[in-house]
């Protein structure tokens, strides 16, 4: 299994009017195709971030899914709303350790 750990710093002041996009109609399109493991949002630290992590069986998998999910009418008429929304973007694939109660 690995974990697509993903962070995205939202433009200043654009916090709620994104989070409310994403839900309405980004979410909805992403759990038809990503398997979603959690949702964030920081409040102490850097502010602005929402991080997202997404499981996937493998590199594979992450692939197969994107692709799909990239090929949705929907998905395309999300971006188009949100442009502009998102400063920047961080990307991190992560695996779990022996130990992690998420395998």
């Amino acid at each position: 299994m690995i974990i697509d750990h993903r962070t995205y710093t939202v433009q200043h002041g654009m916090s709620k009017e994104y989070m409310a996009l994403f839900e309405a109609e980004g979410l909805p399109v992403q759990l038809r195709h990503l398997n979603l493991v959690g949702f964030f949002q920081s409040t102490v630290g850097p502010l602005n971030q929402i991080i997202h992590l997404w499981r996937y069986d493998d590199f594979a998998d992450m692939e197969k899914r994107r692709a799909a999910r990239d090929a949705d009418p929907d998905w395309t008429a999300y971006l188009k709303k949100s442009k502009g929304m998102i400063l920047m973007q961080e990307n991190k694939i992560i695996t779990p350790t022996g130990f992690s109660p998420i395998k």
